[in-house]
């Protein structure tokens, strides 16, 4: 049996690690893209380039541990290459994996039709950019889903002779799991727990991660916040509702809030309709500008039971989660830049979380100098975004070219933060007994965090904790 890491090794985005086991079987757990790699339109391109380091081909099995593109986005490259097989992964994460990677071939061709400009050699061009440039349309994602299939959490579903995976609530997104594979490898049975993203315990509207797993001889384990505590101990209610009265009530003023479309906007709503109904708080104009966080909100009501029981209980006190009065989704871009217009106070929520491209970073250009408007961060936000510029006290940020100062409040709240910080990580590790884990990988994370987890593990008694390199391979 052999592990590959060929992704979100000592970084964040593009989760990706082949399994190969003795009869030549292999396995795919994720195919994310990897938002860290720039795509380069100016080389020229001599021939059929592969995407992938290996034979899309010759995979037989992915395993999807959830939608978010950082894990899903590069599934229809691999049909694109070759791949036939099937995607196995919950039934939500199946729904929210095809809104997201329609948006992303949506996106692709905007990318697509902005790269060939004016050129009258359309077709030519576009062929050119479709093998350099490594993007997918939507005809490639219908292709794409037509091969998933769904398993429900906790059954160990067998592949082939000998092989056996298992999805476990991981929380962190609606459908969420840890991936665990058994299988024979020279007539002995091995096993290994892929922690896929790791959620946090009580978020609104998620269920935990599972309080327990099974004993596993290898663990791959996510450390996104592998050195990081959250720091709010309050529950989301009192947190928003704070902000709300600062930003709304008391000034009265406006507040944007970026969120990613998929799972915290969705918290977003839920918590902001619990302030409504529960606590009779004035509602206020809210604006829930995304598309795409429309449709991931019909999925997320339509899955209620795979919901906490909180959210479950709410839904059948109030015969809903998400609508309330005043809340207004805003479907077209002419009608998200009339939102400029609207001046009594009110709420924006858009994407994208870290602020990032997408029509919120249109909303804080136009009112980034407004002394009346607040800037909610509830997020990760990687280095270098507009987001995390905003989060380290920029005075200035550069928007379409134009240098504009900062005059809005800018506030951080992390109780809407889908990950696990350091504790829960271990949490999650330590439910495998270190005397009998064999080795424990460490990936998704920025290298210095990483180093910290690592040091934390072998304090905790984990012998063997490695850092995989980009492209490098372990016999298991």
């Amino acid at each position: 049996m052999k592990l590959t890491f060929w992704g979100a090794s000592r970084q964040v985005t593009g989760s990706m690690y082949l399994l190969e086991l003795e009869d030549d079987y292999k396995i795919l757990i994720d195919c994310g893209t990897d938002m860290e790699r720039e795509l380069d339109f100016s080389q020229p391109v001599t021939g059929y380039q592969p995407f992938f380091p290996f034979e899309a081909a010759q995979v037989n099995l992915v395993l999807l541990t959830h939608a978010h593109i950082d894990h899903s986005g590069n599934i229809p490259m691999l049909y694109r290459e070759g791949y036939e097989g099937q995607v196995l992964c919950t039934p939500p994460t199946a729904e929210l994996a095809e809104i997201l990677l329609y948006d992303a071939a949506s996106l692709n061709y905007k990318k697509l039709k902005q790269a060939e400009g004016d050129s009258k050699k359309k077709k030519k061009k576009m062929d050119r950019l479709m093998v350099k440039g490594d993007l997918y349309l939507q005809k490639d994602v219908e292709d794409t889903m037509s091969n998933f299939v769904t398993l429900q959490f906790n059954r160990r579903f067998k592949v082939k002779d000998g092989v056996w995976v298992t999805f476990v609530p991981a929380g962190h997104l609606l459908g969420a799991a840890h991936v665990i594979v058994e299988a024979f490898d020279k007539g002995e049975k091995k096993s290994i727990c892929f922690s896929g993203d790791i959620g946090r315990e009580n978020y609104p509207l998620l269920v935990d991660p599972a309080k327990e797993l099974p004993q596993t001889d290898y663990v791959v384990c996510e450390t996104t916040y592998g050195a990081r505590l959250h720091e709010d101990k309050v529950i989301p209610e009192d947190a928003l509702a704070k902000v709300i009265q600062r930003a709304c009530i008391d000034l009265p003023g406006r507040l944007i809030i970026p969120a990613f479309s998929v799972g915290r906007t969705q918290a977003l709503l839920y918590t902001l309709n619990k302030l409504y109904t529960e606590r009779g708080f004035k509602p206020i104009k809210v604006f829930s500008d995304s598309p795409l966080a429309y449709a991931s909100t019909k999925i997320y009501q339509k899955n209620v039971r795979q919901l906490n029981k909180a959210a479950q209980e709410f839904y059948e006190e109030n015969d809903g989660l998400f609508d309330f009065e005043n809340l207004q989704y805003i479907q077209s871009e002419k009608a998200s830049r009339a939102i400029s217009n609207y001046t009594e106070p009110c709420i924006i929520i858009s994407a994208s979380g870290m602020v990032s491209g997408g029509r919120v970073e249109q909303h804080i250009a136009a009112n980034i100098n407004n002394v009346y408007c607040t800037i909610l961060l509830v997020g990760f936000a990687s280095e270098g975004t507009l987001g995390w510029k905003l989060m380290h006290g920029q005075k200035t940020l550069r928007i379409k070219d134009v240098e504009l100062p900062v005059l809005a409040t800018v506030e951080k709240i992390d109780v809407f933060s889908g990950h696990g910080d350091q504790n829960d990580l271990l949490k999650f590790v330590s439910k495998h007994k270190p005397e009998r884990v064999k080795k424990v990988f460490l990936v998704h994370g920025e290298e210095e965090s990483m180093v910290i987890f690592k040091e934390l593990l072998e304090g905790k008694g984990y012998a063997n904790v490695e850092m995989p390199e980009k492209g490098q391979s372990y016999e298991l």
